[in-house]
This record gives C-alpha cells, sequence and structure tokens, in this order.
C-alpha cells in the first residue's frame, strides 16, 4: 500500500460558507488594531529622532581636544604635572590610564553624529572603506501598513475552487493623527484651569449631577423590574455605581444605589434558595426557558454576593477609619454611608431569611450589636428581635443564636446587656413545646406488596397504588415541614440558650448583663430540665443574699425562683418561704417616680406566687400581703395604685376570710408589726385597711373607683360592682393601659368652665359698669397744667 501523504487539503466551498460572520469581523478589528499600533509606533519614533537631530544642530559641541594641533613640549609638560597632582594616578592601574588617555585624544559624546550606530569608545579599525561606514548608518525604510483583505465568495473552475479577496482602502488620516498626538502631549504639559464657581452655581451645578444620576438610577431600576430575567446583567451596571467618583455627589449617590439595590434583591429574589449547579446538569441539553432561568438565577447570586461584599467593605472601612486612595468621601461622611449600608443588611436579614448568604448576613451583623454607636447597635438589635418574632420555623433562629452565643463567650461576657435581651423574643411557648411533645403525627407507613396481596384484590391494589402516589406527590408539592424538626430546632436553640444564661450566672455574677440572664430564665424557666432545678434554685437565692442586686434583679431572681417551681418543680419537695420573704421586704424598695418599672414585675410575681398556688398559701400570709399592698398603693403612680388595687381584688376573691380587714375589730392576739420582714408573724388580722377611705379621694377616677369597690367588700353585683372593661382585665393590663408614659392623662381631665359659650373679655367684665363709665372719663380727661406749690401745702400743715 502507498503510504499517504499529509497534503492540506483544500477547504471545500460548504466549509468556507459555513465560516461565522463574528470571526470574520473580529479577525479585521484585531488586524486594523495592530496596524494601528505599529504606525502609530513608528510616527512616536520618527518623531523621537527628527527632535534629537535638531537639538544636535542647533547646539554645536567644541571638542576637547584637538589631535593635529601640536602644542610645545614645555606646556605639555606643565600640563602633565598638573593632573599628576590633580589625579591619585598611584591609585589607578594601568589599563585605566591608557583608556583615559585614548579617550582624552577623542571627541565627546556631544559631537556623536547621532544617526549613527557606531559606539563612541571603540578603536577604529585601519583600513576602513567608506561603504563600510555608510552600511553601518540605519536606514529609514517607509513601512507601508498591511493592506486588509476583504474575502469573497470562491469561484469554482474545471481545475477545483478558486478563493477570491480584494484589498480594503484604508483612509489617509496621518496629518490629522500626528496633530491630535501632539495636542495629547500639549494638554499632559499644560492643563487650562477650570473657572472658579461661586457657591450658588456650585450647588445648582451639584443639583443638576444629582437629578441625572436619580434619573439614571430609576431608569436601571424600572427596567430590571419589568423583566428581571431579561434584564439582570443590568444589576452590574446599577451596581458599579456603588464607586462614584464625582466627590460633589459621591456619598449621596452611593446612598441611593445601596437602598435601590436593596429593594430591587428584596422584590426579584426567589422564594427558595439557590444551589449551584452539578456537573451532570450542567452537561445535559435543556429548554431555552430552562437555560434562561439557570442564567438568571446564577447572574443574581453573583451580583447578590457582591453586593453584600461591598457593604461589608464600607462598614469595615467606617470601622478602621479607612480612607480610599481617591479620597472622594470623607471619614464624617463615611459614618452616614456606613449606617444606609447597616440598615440595608438589617433588612435584607429579615426579609430574605431563606436565601443564599443569610449566614453571611447573621456573622456581619451580631458584632454591629455592640457597636460603640448607639444608633447602629439599636438598629441591628430591633432587626434581630424582629427575626426571632416571625420566624416560625426556627432555622434562623438557631443560627442567630449560635452566633451571639459564640461572641458573648468570646468577648468573655463584655457585651451590651441588649444582646442578651433579643433572646426574649424567640417564638417558643409552652403550649406549644408540650404539644409537640405529646402529639408528634408518626409518618404514614404504606402498606408494602405482601400485605396488599393477603388483604386487597388485583383492582383494589390497582387503586392503592394510584392513591399512595397522589398523597406522596400532594406531601412533596405542600412542602410544609414536620413538626419533629420543628421541635428538635427548638430544643437545641434553647439548650444553647439556657447555655449561655449558666455561664454568666457561674462565671459573671457581678456583670451588667445579670438583668437580662434572671429576665430570660424568668420567661423559660418551665423549659429547663428538672435536674438542674436544685442546683438554680440555690444559686438565686445566694445572689439575692449577697446583697449586690439592686431591687428589679433581686425581682426576677423571685420571679424566676417561682416559674420554676410553678411547672415541673411541683414534684420537688422545696420550701419557698425564702421567696416570698424577701418579695414581702423588697416592695416597700419600689420606686415611686416616673421610672416605676419594677411594679409590672411585681405584678407577675404576686400573680405566679399567691394567685397559681393558693393552695400552698397560708391566710397569714395573704393577709400580710394585702395591707402592703394597700399601704404601697398610696405612694406610687395612679396607674401602679391601678395595679396594685386590682391585685388586691383578685386575692380578696381567692382568699374569701381576708375581709376581716375591712373591720374596725381586731382579731385574736397581738398587735400589728409593719416594720416586721416576716409575713406569717406580723399579725396582719389585727390591723384594718384604713388606706381604702385616703384612696376614695384619690385625683384619678380610676382609683377612687377601685378604691369604693374593695370597701364595699368587692362585689360582683350592685352599684359599687366595676364595669366590665375593669372587671375583666388583669392587674398587668390595667397598669399598662393607664400608664403615664406617654405624658398624657387616662381619661382625659374634664374642663372645669360652664359649658356656656359666653363671651370672655378680659379687665371689662370684672368691673361695674358705673365704675368703668368714671374710670373712661377721668383717663380722657387732660390734666390741666397748673404749677407745683409745695408751701401752701406747708402753710396749711403748720396752721392745723
Amino acid at each position: 500500500m502507498k503510504a499517504r501523504r499529509n497534503k492540506k487539503q483544500v477547504p471545500s466551498f460548504r466549509k468556507l460558507i459555513k465560516t461565522s460572520k463574528v470571526k470574520l469581523e473580529n479577525k479585521l478589528k484585531n488586524k486594523q488594531f495592530k496596524q494601528q499600533s505599529t504606525i502609530k509606533k513608528y510616527r512616536k519614533e520618527q518623531r523621537k529622532l527628527r527632535q534629537a537631530v535638531k537639538d544636535a544642530v542647533s547646539k554645536k559641541p567644541i571638542p576637547l581636544e584637538d589631535p593635529k594641533s601640536k602644542r610645545p613640549v614645555k606646556r605639555m609638560e606643565r600640563e602633565e604635572e598638573e593632573e599628576e597632582e590633580a589625579l591619585p594616578l598611584d591609585m589607578m592601574d594601568e589599563d585605566d590610564l591608557q583608556l583615559m588617555k585614548d579617550l582624552g585624544q577623542k571627541a565627546s559624546f556631544l559631537t556623536r553624529d547621532l544617526s549613527s550606530s557606531e559606539p563612541v569608545h571603540i578603536k577604529k579599525r585601519k583600513h576602513e572603506s567608506v561603504i563600510e561606514k555608510y552600511e553601518k548608518v540605519p536606514r529609514t525604510l517607509q513601512t507601508a501598513p498591511e493592506k486588509e483583505l476583504i474575502h469573497l465568495l470562491p469561484i469554482k473552475d474545471k481545475s477545483g475552487i478558486i478563493p477570491q479577496a480584494r484589498e480594503k482602502p484604508v483612509a489617509d488620516v496621518p496629518q490629522e493623527e500626528e496633530a491630535e498626538e501632539e495636542l495629547e502631549d500639549e494638554e499632559e504639559v499644560i492643563e487650562d484651569p477650570r473657572p472658579e464657581l461661586t457657591i450658588e452655581e456650585h450647588v445648582i451645578e451639584r443639583k443638576k449631577k444629582l437629578q441625572d444620576k436619580k434619573i439614571q438610577i430609576a431608569a436601571l431600576a424600572s427596567a430590571i423590574l419589568s423583566d428581571p430575567e431579561s434584564h439582570i446583567k443590568k444589576l452590574k451596571e446599577l451596581r458599579s455605581m456603588l464607586m462614584e467618583q464625582d466627590p460633589d455627589v459621591a456619598v449621596t449617590v452611593r446612598k441611593l444605589v445601596i437602598i435601590s439595590l436593596m429593594e430591587l434583591f428584596k422584590d426579584i429574589t426567589p422564594s427558595y434558595k439557590i444551589r449551584p449547579l452539578t456537573e451532570a446538569e450542567k452537561s445535559t441539553k435543556i429548554r431555552k426557558e430552562t437555560q434562561k432561568l439557570r442564567e438568571f438565577e446564577e447572574g443574581l447570586v453573583s451580583q447578590y454576593k457582591f453586593y453584600l461584599e461591598n457593604l461589608e467593605q464600607i462598614v469595615k472601612d467606617w470601622k478602621q477609619r479607612k480612607l480610599k486612595k481617591s479620597n472622594v468621601v470623607s471619614l464624617k461622611a463615611y459614618k452616614g454611608l456606613a449606617e444606609v449600608a447597616v440598615k440595608s443588611l438589617c433588612e435584607l436579614l429579615v426579609a430574605l431569611p431563606h436565601f443564599n448568604f443569610h449566614n453571611n448576613i447573621i456573622v456581619l451583623i451580631v458584632p454591629l450589636m455592640n457597636d460603640g454607636s448607639k444608633p447602629v447597635s439599636e438598629m441591628c438589635c430591633e432587626a434581630v428581635k424582629k427575626l426571632f418574632k416571625q420566624d416560625k420555623l426556627g432555622q434562623a433562629s438557631l443560627g442567630v443564636i449560635k452566633v451571639i452565643s459564640g461572641f458573648v463567650k468570646g468577648r468573655n461576657y463584655e457585651v451590651r446587656p441588649e444582646m442578651l435581651k433579643t433572646f426574649l423574643c424567640l417564638r417558643i411557648k409552652e403550649v406549644e413545646v408540650k404539644k409537640d411533645t405529646e402529639d408528634i403525627n408518626k409518618p404514614k407507613r404504606f402498606m408494602t406488596f405482601k400485605e396488599k396481596r393477603k388483604t386487597l384484590s388485583r383492582m383494589q391494589r390497582k387503586w392503592k397504588k394510584a392513591e399512595e402516589k397522589l398523597e406522596r406527590e400532594l406531601r412533596e408539592a405542600e412542602a410544609s415541614e414536620s413538626t419533629e424538626k420543628k421541635l428538635k430546632l427548638h430544643t437545641e436553640t434553647l439548650n444553647i440558650v439556657f447555655v449561655t444564661y449558666f455561664r454568666i450566672l457561674k462565671k459573671a455574677q457581678k456583670s451588667p448583663l445579670l438583668p437580662a440572664v434572671l429576665e430570660g430564665l424568668a420567661k423559660f424557666a418551665h423549659l429547663i430540665n428538672v435536674e438542674f432545678f436544685d442546683d438554680l434554685l440555690v444559686v438565686l437565692h445566694t445572689l439575692i443574699e449577697s446583697g449586690d442586686l439592686s431591687y428589679q434583679e433581686s425581682l426576677h431572681c423571685v420571679q424566676t425562683a417561682f416559674h420554676i417551681l410553678s411547672g415541673q418543680g411541683d414534684v420537688l419537695n422545696i420550701d419557698p418561704m425564702k421567696f416570698y420573704t424577701h418579695l414581702y421586704k423588697t416592695l416597700f424598695t419600689l420606686h415611686a417616680g416616673a421610672t416605676n418599672d419594677g411594679i409590672e414585675i411585681v405584678l407577675h410575681c404576686l400573680d405566679v406566687m399567691l394567685s397559681k398556688r393558693r393552695k400552698q398559701v397560708s391566710h397569714q400570709r395573704a393577709l400580710a400581703f394585702i395591707k402592703r399592698l394597700c399601704t404601697l398603693a398610696l405612694q406610687v403612680l395612679p396607674n401602679s395604685s391601678i395595679g396594685l388595687l386590682a391585685t388586691t381584688r383578685i386575692l380578696m376573691h381567692t382568699f374569701p376570710r381576708t375581709d376581716l380587714l375591712l373591720d374596725n375589730e381586731s382579731q385574736g392576739s397581738g398587735v400589728f408589726l409593719p416594720e416586721l420582714e416576716e409575713p406569717e408573724y406580723c399579725n396582719a388580722q389585727n390591723t384594718a385597711l384604713w388606706e381604702l377611705h385616703t384612696l376614695r379621694r384619690h385625683y384619678h377616677p380610676i382609683v377612687r373607683k377601685f378604691a369604693a369597690h374593695l370597701l364595699a367588700g368587692a362585689p360582683s353585683e350592685g352599684s359599687e360592682a366595676l364595669k366590665p372593661e375593669l372587671s375583666r382585665r388583669s392587674a398587668v393590663e390595667l397598669f399598662e393601659t393607664y400608664s403615664m408614659a406617654a405624658m398624657t392623662f387616662n381619661p382625659p381631665v374634664e374642663s372645669s368652665y360652664s359649658k356656656r359659650k359666653d363671651k370672655f373679655l378680659p379687665g371689662d367684665s370684672f368691673l361695674n359698669e358705673d365704675l368703668n363709665q368714671l374710670i373712661k372719663r377721668y383717663c380722657n380727661e387732660a390734666a390741666p397744667e397748673t404749677p407745683l406749690d409745695f408751701a401752701k401745702c406747708l402753710e396749711s400743715s403748720s396752721w392745723q
């Protein structure tokens, strides 16, 4: 067999036709670009060479030595002696001396022909011809630019296919280009100074620039909202405006772009998390609609990621007090820019808990909750509270709790108390958790093939198979989270919360975080494991006895203890008498002014300690607390008095025999001791509720109603009975309803003047009509100008 020759095949007609137009255009563009760059380089070199030649011709240098001129021997000897004195020749080598002498006999580089490529310090060859010298001079060839070829349709002949092409004419604009280059060089050297604008002109120009930028942002945003899948690339264009460099409008434009992008992402983001495609999914063929959706999702995720990175960088630069190289934005303006960035991050944290990079946002927001700037800290805490309140499943809440717990531990518990107060907004309640643990619905089990064959006929098996398939599809389409998953997330969240609380109780008892910890324990105490109850009650009592706590913190300890005992702690044999004694003693230390927040905690404690534990409370203890509550109601604000009297009313209904406090006669022996701190032994049965008579004359109408109602024995019917809007509300609700925090009086104060619409004339209405006329007459009369003669008065007084 003959060996095949590797000959290059001539491209067929179809292959030439199939050549893409885009490729041809790209090739032509590349050729044009190369030709233009080579022409520009060639012109620059020629221009520099001409300039160098002109400089050399204009300055004729004088040679250092003339080898032909002969000098006298004596003069030569003198000069050699001077050179020997001037130069340290003994320190130079012989070769260097010989080189210096040779250089002295030649002309310097100033006399050198610049067009020559011959080196300066080279020995001249003997017998060097003129032709060789001429050959060494570089030639300046006029290189014409390569002409472009336009490929035409080929011609088919008997011999084969003949490709056709023709030259494309190139427009000659060398003079114009040279002039433009010269102008560019001149502009680089000399910049025309801008005319200085006045303040008014500068403000007008800034408004115009800002308006143009606003229109541009609005146009891009509206285009993206109208069709997100088609205009997803415009997100990049809008995001590039975050790097605005005009110092007049840089800060404002960046703020507007940050807010606009935040609102756009909230609107166009899907309600599911976008995952990256696998290699198998990328290689499979898909429809155009699916491909378009994939491109949209990829573009959205990438732009969302870059946007979050930009916000993070803005916040970091502000925290580190850094300025960019351009110095477009000042440090003062960076604070406002950073606040806008933090606000956008908070909005995205709450609005997109299901989307990508949510954990990254959490990691950014949690440290800012402890920021030194109060607005930033409050903004982040409010966002986290809002997230906790609206998170039904608990996935996002668990992520935030993990980061906060690690942050608090890493800072050695030196953080703001507001960080731990956000735990109070977690959506975990006693009823929900108990229901979840008791009534967990087991997943439905489908019948196996053997079971079907035993119990069902052939037609029934066929129907059963179709029914099971439909149920599976419905369950997948519903995508509802199971109760088991919710219970698991809630359990894990509470474990982290309690670990954080117990660490602070153990290691940082004098920390400002203690009130927030006690408040949290009071709320979630019913969910604590029974094994920890004994140790926790001992710790709480130790804290109270230490005396280092404020009255609010000690009240939180009492509230936590009774929440523990009222739940699963009923099975424990623990005597809480010390906590009753502490609350009874603390009541008189409450703040009676505008900051009477402790009253609300007291009302919660009384409800848990007395009302819900009525079987464990003795008659003497109930009498002592009722007497002390009525005494306290005289000292506090009206809303606090209403709450305390409402609690007294509930206690009188719960313990009916306490109505003996309404009588003047004493029961039993002994004298009431109000200063005694033990409620069991203060002899409260030997006193009366005289405070109610004083409260009947209180300036607040609701307090008067409650006092009269209690004096009548707290009846449910009759003239002294309360209206339903007062009797059906709890003490805490009444306390909040009649609060004076908004500087308003509830109910509003009635006007004291009569309802007649008489005109009120200041001045005239207080005078009698006759007296008023007399005053006017004397005022209108002109006083006679008589000279003052004091001598007459003296004479008359002396005669008398």
